[in-house]
């Protein structure tokens, strides 16, 4: 069990059945009146994301979420497959659990995989990849004097932002975590 007074950002925990996730938190003690935890919350399944004001001594229980490095294999219409690496065991997901992950995973490439009670709710890409620039308009000669930018289409099909310089056939770095541009490789 944890208390509303010892949430901490990144906890996890249990109300109504649903699992939920801190994002932010703030514990309030006005000058009149009785302390308060002002909490943003997310749901782990949903994606949801919540203002909720607890009692401090209010009891919650904890929520175990379980890790996962996984390499993700091929996809097969709706379904994505994931290997275990240790233990070479494979799990489909189907794409709303994988979506947002997709835009930066190509096959063979590992990704962390967050379970709750033994189900896939979660895929997160490494937080760098190298991609291939598929597609992007030609820089002009002379265009860089503003610091302009160019959208490019990479091998997994996002498209991101890149300098002017940067053309077809090229590697490069992506944050995931934000889907910037960091540099050519």
């Amino acid at each position: 069990m944890i208390s509303a007074g010892d949430f901490r950002k990144g906890n996890t925990f249990e109300i109504d059945h649903d699992t939920f996730v801190i994002v932010d938190f703030q514990h309030v003690k006005p000058g009149k009146g009785a302390a308060f935890v002002r909490t943003k919350i997310r749901n782990v399944k949903t994606g949801a994301v919540i203002d909720r004001t607890f009692n401090p001594s209010e009891k919650f229980p904890k929520a175990h979420i379980e890790t996962k490095e996984m390499q993700y294999l091929y996809n097969d219409e709706n379904l994505y497959y994931f290997m275990d690496p240790e233990t070479f065991e494979q799990i489909p997901l189907n794409h709303d659990q994988v979506e947002d992950a997709l835009r930066f995973l190509k096959e063979n490439m590992n990704a962390t995989i967050k379970f709750l009670k033994g189900q896939a709710f979660s895929v997160e890409p490494p937080n760098f990849v190298e991609l291939e620039i598929i597609q992007t308009d030609p820089g002009f000669k002379g265009d860089t004097a503003t610091g302009a930018n160019k959208p490019a289409t990479v091998e997994t099909g996002a498209v991101i932002t890149v300098p002017l310089f940067v053309e077809t056939g090229d590697v490069i770095k992506i944050d995931t975590r934000t889907g910037e541009y960091m540099e050519r490789v």
